[in-house]
């Protein structure tokens, strides 16, 4: 890993978009310091978004999924704006 390895920097990522490589930093903060909740709590909850769908949830219809990829856009934009 060539960038610098901070809780910022993985919240950052983060707020992007940068999922797996916020979780890296976060893993290896975690390595440095077991005891810290705030990186455990953080790397919970990278490791359910970086989960794949259960098999329920990926059975949708046509228009559900439009729904889902309609937020994703509006988030996407959402963040370009800042």
């Amino acid at each position: 890993m060539s960038q610098i390895v901070t809780k910022t920097v993985a919240e950052i990522l983060m707020k992007q978009g940068h999922i797996e490589e916020a979780y890296q930093i976060f893993k290896t903060l975690s390595e440095k310091d077991p005891s810290d909740m705030e990186i455990k709590a953080k790397l919970k909850e990278l490791t359910e978004k970086l989960k794949p769908p259960s098999p329920d949830q990926s059975i949708l219809t046509t228009e559900e999924r439009i729904r889902a990829l309609e937020k994703w856009l509006v988030n996407i934009r959402e963040r370009k704006r800042g």
